[in-house]
C-alpha cells in the first residue's frame, strides 16, 4: 500500500512511525513532514492547507490511501477532492467535518438528535453576548465558532474576564467565517478524551487519554493546543465505553449518515463525566495531539490496513488490533512565549542524548534543520517527550528523562503531567 500522510507536528511524527510499522505499507511519502519524519518517509514540501497541491501530488506518486493529521485540510474539503480522484482518505468530507470546524453546527446537531451536553446558545454580536453574560454564573465558557487551534476556548472566572474574551473573539479572526461564539454552561468533573475509528455507517473504539490544556503547572495559564497527555485512562472502563458508544458515538455516527453527510475517519470526542453521566464537550474530527501520541505508543496491529478499512467502509472487516497494557506519558516542550509569541529559530541540543533514554520516545513537532544540521525551533509546540512503563509513575519518570537529556534554554514544559493519574482513586 502506497500511503501519503499530511501534516507535520508530533501527531504526524507518531503516525508516521506507527504506518511504517504496518506489514501492509510499502511507501509512506509526508506532506510536508518535519525533520524527525525524515527518517521514516519521503518528505514533499506541499502544506496541509493546499488541497490542490495534496491532490495533485497523490494522483502523480499513485497514492492508495491518504490519512491526514491536522483539521484545517479536511476542513477545507481534502477528502472531497480525493474522492472525485477515488483515491481513498482517512478523514471526513466537509460536511461532516462541520463536527469540529463549527461549534454552533455542533451544539444544535447534539440537542437534535439527544446528544448529552452542556446548555448553550450562540451569538453573532457582542452587544447581545455581553447582556447574556449578565444572567450566567461563574465560571464562563466562551468558545469561538471555527477553528481556532485549540486556541478558541476561554474559561473565565470572572464576569469582567468573560465580557473581555467575547469582545476579543467577536472582533478577532479565531471566531471562524461566521464570526460567532457559543457561550455554554460550564461542566464540572474529569475530563476524558475518548477516540473511536468510523466508517459512515460503524463505530470502533479506539482508545482514551487525558490531557492537560493550561500552558503552565498546577492548570494556569491560558488554554493551549495541550501540554501533555497520558494513556490508559481509568475512567475509561468497559461500562464506561460502553455507555459513551452507545449515547454519544453511535448516535452521532448514525445521525450523520441519515443527514447524507456520513462520517469516515477518527472521532475524537472530548468528554466531561459529570454527576449524572457522560457529556459532549466538544467534537473534533481528526487524532487528538498530543493524545494521538500516547494512543500510538500503546497500539499494537496494522495501522494503515486498520485506516483503509474505515476509508473503504469496511470497518466490519478490518484487521484486528489491540493495546499493550504498558503506559504512556507525554510531555510537550514548547517554545518560550507560547501560545501568545512563541520564539522561533532557537537552538535545541541533545537529541542524541533524548533518543537513547530507555523506555523513552522524542518526537518532533514544530523544528526544522538549518543549513549546517542544527535542530531549531520553528513553532509554539516544538518536541513530544514520551515515556513508556509497565505503571503511569514509571511513564512519567522516562517522560521526563527524555525532558532533561534535552538542552534548550528557550523552551519550556509543565512539570506536573499525569498528576491527576498519580492521585490515588
Amino acid at each position: 500500500m502506497r500511503v501519503l500522510l499530511v501534516g507535520s507536528g508530533g501527531r504526524e511524527h507518531a503516525l508516521a512511525l506507527a504506518l511504517k510499522n504496518s506489514p501492509s505499507v510499502t511507501r509512506l511519502i509526508a506532506a510536508p513532514g518535519n525533520p524527525g519524519i525524515a527518517s521514516l518517509a519521503q518528505l514533499v514540501p506541499v502544506q496541509a492547507e493546499d488541497v490542490e497541491g495534496l491532490v495533485a501530488l497523490a494522483v502523480v506518486e499513485q497514492i492508495d490511501l491518504v490519512v491526514v493529521g491536522p483539521e484545517t485540510a479536511l476542513a477545507s474539503g481534502i477528502a472531497d477532492a480525493l474522492a472525485k480522484q477515488s483515491i481513498a482518505c482517512f478523514g471526513p468530507s466537509q460536511k461532516a467535518a462541520r463536527l469540529e470546524s463549527s461549534k454552533a453546527f455542533t451544539k444544535a446537531f447534539c440537542v437534535a438528535n439527544d446528544i448529552p451536553t452542556a446548555r448553550y446558545e450562540v451569538f453573532n454580536s457582542s452587544e447581545s453576548a455581553l447582556a447574556y453574560l449578565d444572567s450566567c454564573r461563574a465560571p464562563y465558557v466562551i468558545k469561538a465558532d471555527g477553528l481556532a487551534a485549540g486556541k478558541g476556548v476561554v474559561i473565565a472566572q470572572t464576569l469582567t474576564e468573560a465580557k473581555e474574551a467575547v469582545t476579543r473573539l467577536l472582533a478577532s479572526d479565531a471566531g471562524g467565517a461566521s464570526s460567532a461564539i457559543v457561550i455554554e454552561e460550564f461542566l464540572s468533573g474529569e475530563e476524558v478524551s475518548f477516540f473511536a475509528l468510523c466508517d459512515g455507517q460503524r463505530a470502533l473504539f479506539f482508545g482514551a487519554a487525558q490531557d492537560h490544556k493550561r500552558a503552565f503547572d498546577g492548570d494556569k495559564g491560558p488554554n493551549t493546543g495541550g501540554m501533555g497527555a497520558y494513556s490508559p485512562v481509568g475512567l475509561a472502563n468497559p461500562a464506561f465505553v460502553k455507555q459513551v458508544m452507545a449515547t454519544i458515538i453511535q448516535p452521532t455516527v448514525t445521525a450523520m449518515r441519515m443527514a447524507g453527510s456520513p462520517f469516515v475517519g477518527v472521532l475524537f470526542a472530548g468528554l466531561m463525566m459529570t454527576a449524572t453521566g457522560p457529556k459532549l464537550i466538544e467534537y473534533n474530527v481528526r487524532f487528538g495531539d498530543p493524545e494521538c501520541q500516547v494512543l500510538l505508543a500503546r497500539f499494537e496491529g496494522d495501522l494503515a490496513a486498520l485506516l483503509m478499512a474505515c476509508a473503504k467502509g469496511r470497518l466490519n472487516a478490518a484487521p484486528p488490533f489491540s493495546f499493550s497494557p504498558n503506559h504512556a506519558a507525554l510531555v510537550v516542550m514548547a517554545a518560550q512565549g507560547y501560545p501568545e509569541s512563541p520564539i522561533r529559530g532557537s537552538e535545541i541540543r541533545g537529541e542524541q542524548r533524548a533518543l537513547e533514554v530507555q523506555g523513552g520516545v522524542l518526537l518532533h513537532a514544530g523544528t526544522q534543520r538549518d543549513e549546517a544540521g542544527r535542530l531549531r525551533s520553528s513553532g509554539g509546540r516544538v518536541l513530544n517527550a514520551i515515556g513508556v512503563g509497565t505503571d503511569i509513575a514509571q511513564a512519567i519518570k522516562r517522560a521526563y528523562e527524555v525532558v532533561d537529556a534535552i538542552d534548550w534554554p528557550l523552551g519550556f514544559c509543565r512539570r506536573d503531567i499525569g498528576w491527576q493519574a498519580l492521585i490515588p482513586k
